[in-house]
């Protein structure tokens, strides 16, 4: 059996009729024949979009396969025993045009119950925001399911949903039941449960290519919303210079932000996970059991959960997003 080392997968492109060129112009990526590109996914386990490993001995593989294979050496003992062949978490990087659809996602049970799937918790870092470019999470004031109904009914939908100014390093968890939107102008890492299922709630009567509206699933959302209005919806951290900043803590994953100058060292053996690197800024070299992996701006890399220590060495800096399920 072929040893573990950490792994890249060939990007999957998705052109939406709400994406732009960022993912080429400041990620770097080629999303060509697209016309356009509104996400990518780095490390998905979703029935018909799994990722392929891209190099290395495994390159060709795709992660349902190794996964099936590697079990609790990719993905952790208790992991493996609490997701068994189905890889938890699905890295994207979605770059918005335009405003996307008002949407929800439903929770675990919900989720279970309708569609056979997990349900879908997330997070967005901002990588990069245009200026005054807004995003859309949550409720401006008291909120309950008969007062929700009677702004939609009315076409008032907007004047009770929550707008925040957005600038490149803010960071939005957003739980199942969220009411939300990524605004125009955005360029963002999103880190979230493996899910592909989205009630559309409204989508500013939009058309596409041939003249068609999309699907909306108004009455579907109903019982997805969370109606709560909360104080805060931005996740506010300190960020600091070559230290490692716990940035959001759920039960399905932690995510730190490791800002370096300089190189450093993780020690991983206290942890029954794989752990995921986002890198939304710079670059570094990931050396593990003597071996040199490269993860740039606009890459991911996931790491099994047998290594246990990696050395990321740099010359001009990085910014990578830490991620893992914890137990």
């Amino acid at each position: 059996m072929t040893e573990l080392y950490p792994l890249k997968f060939r990007t999957i492109y998705k052109d939406k009729i709400w994406g732009g060129e960022k993912i080429k112009t400041v990620l770097g990526k080629d999303f060509t024949p697209l016309p356009n590109c509104g996400e990518t996914w780095e490390i998905s386990g979703v029935t018909g979009n799994v990722s392929e490993v891209a190099e290395g001995a495994l390159a060709g593989k795709n992660l349902q396969e190794i996964l099936k294979t590697y079990q609790g050496k990719l993905v952790g003992e208790q992991v493996y025993q609490k997701y068994g062949d189905e890889f938890p978490l699905l890295i994207k990087f979605i770059d918005a045009n335009d405003d996307l659809s008002i949407q929800v996602h439903p929770d675990d049970e919900l989720a279970q119950q309708r569609h056979n799937s997990f349900g879908k918790t997330e997070m967005w870092y901002i990588m990069q925001a245009d200026e005054e470019a807004q995003l859309t999470v949550g409720f401006n004031q008291p909120m309950s399911r008969e007062k929700y109904l009677d702004a939609f009914e009315d076409g008032k939908l907007m004047s009770i949903l929550n707008e925040e100014d957005v600038q490149a390093g803010d960071v939005f968890f957003l739980p199942a039941g969220r009411v939300h939107s990524i605004g125009k102008g955005i360029l963002l890492a999103e880190i979230q449960q493996t899910s592909d299922v989205t009630y559309r709630i409204y989508d500013f009567d939009r058309r596409d290519d041939k003249g068609n509206t999309r699907e909306l699933h108004i009455e579907q959302a109903l019982d997805a919303i969370d109606y709560q209005e909360y104080d805060e919806y931005k996740t506010r951290y300190e960020a600091k210079e070559n230290e490692v900043t716990e940035i959001v803590q759920a039960p399905y994953f932690v995510t730190s932000r490791l800002q370096f100058t300089e190189n450093t060292s993780r020690d991983y053996s206290g942890r029954d996970s794989f752990t995921i690197y986002v890198c939304v800024d710079g670059e570094a070299d990931i050396y593990s059991d003597g071996k040199s992996y490269l993860i740039k701006k606009g890459e991911a890399c996931l790491l099994p959960a047998s290594i246990q220590h990696v050395e990321l060495v740099t010359s001009e800096g990085f910014t990578l997003l830490e991620s893992y399920v914890p137990e």
